[in-house]
């Protein structure tokens, strides 16, 4: 089997714990968020990371789920090749964030 890549190794930001743009940018919340761990066989949210607020997208933190969303399914390629890689199994936004304690209608009153 494979081993799947986490978003900061798809996108080597070096926001991980101890990488090496995690003191100037800070340590990314995808690396952190362990009530994904295992998710897309990820670690952590590292295979989840468009439902996690704070991860990068073009190199700036970007925003809450709702407001990132879109982009995220259009324009990022990890999400697209999670997406691709998972097929039947990929685990749906509404999940994940029901994993993490959140929900759509919650987010959306940010």
């Amino acid at each position: 089997m494979a081993i799947k890549p986490n978003c900061w190794e798809f996108y080597q930001c070096g926001r991980e714990p101890g990488g090496d743009n995690a003191k100037k940018l800070g340590t990314c919340p995808a690396t952190t968020e362990k009530r994904l761990d295992g998710v897309h066989g990820g670690k952590n949210a590292g295979r989840a990371c468009w439902v996690i607020a704070g991860t990068l997208c073009e190199g700036e933190p970007d925003g809450v789920f709702t407001k990132k969303i879109s982009s995220c399914v259009t324009q990022c390629g990890f999400y697209k090749q999670v997406k691709q890689e998972e097929s039947s199994k990929f685990v749906s936004s509404h999940t994940l964030l029901e994993r993490c304690g959140r929900s759509i209608q919650d987010l959306a009153e940010l």
